[in-house]
């Protein structure tokens, strides 16, 4: 029996570069298990695999608590979209995986934490839709400075007083970074805005 709270982490799957291999790899930066370890849990990676679609217990029940990590694109399949240009790097296992078990786990009422593309896979997973290229709807590239890091892409985020975001931060106005060129545009059912 494990006395530490397992926290699941969705894992990306992309080109990786280690020792004299190159191939696909399925990885999770290593912020997220560093973060479960600090809180003391025990971290477990999640790569994406069809059979989370038809049974996604089968990962669930081995969980207290899942985390849908950042990465790349939400096929626009998805949600009913058709690809912009800028869509890229999409992985559809990865999209289906992450749906089902993030549908689940609410339903199981199983602590779930979105971040970055796992945010708004969230959104997907329950019905909503997404603006795939953020330029196009503000007109800048001002969310996204420097590509391929963080320095650079620091902003403000206004947290919505009372909310479970402002009392985690201990702030109404948060300073985070930002590296989408998505973003949230029909909300899904029973969620709500709490981060501007």
């Amino acid at each position: 029996m494990v006395s530490r709270p397992v926290i699941g982490i969705t894992a990306a799957i992309e080109p990786a570069r280690y020792g004299p291999w190159e191939e696909p790899a399925a990885f999770a930066p290593a912020v997220y298990s560093d973060a479960v370890r600090l809180a003391d849990g025990l971290a477990l990676l999640i790569p994406p695999d069809d059979a989370n679609v038809e049974a996604p217990d089968d990962v669930l029940d081995l969980l207290d608590g899942l985390i849908l990590s950042g990465g790349s694109d939400i096929d626009p399949g998805t949600y009913g979209a058709e690809p912009h240009p800028e869509t890229r790097g999409a992985v559809p296992v990865r999209d289906r995986s992450e749906v089902a078990l993030a549908r689940r786990a609410l339903e199981r009422d199983m602590p779930l934490l979105g971040i970055c593309r796992g945010m708004q896979l969230l959104n997907v997973a329950l019905g909503g839709t997404l603006h795939q290229h953020l330029p196009d709807i503000v007109g800048t590239e001002e969310h996204r400075r420097t590509t391929g890091s963080w320095p650079g892409n620091e902003h403000d985020v206004e947290l919505d007083a009372g909310s479970g975001a402002a009392r985690l931060a201990g702030e109404t106005v948060h300073r985070t970074f930002s590296h989408h060129h998505q973003a949230i545009d029909s909300l899904g059912e029973g969620l709500v805005v709490t981060g501007r």
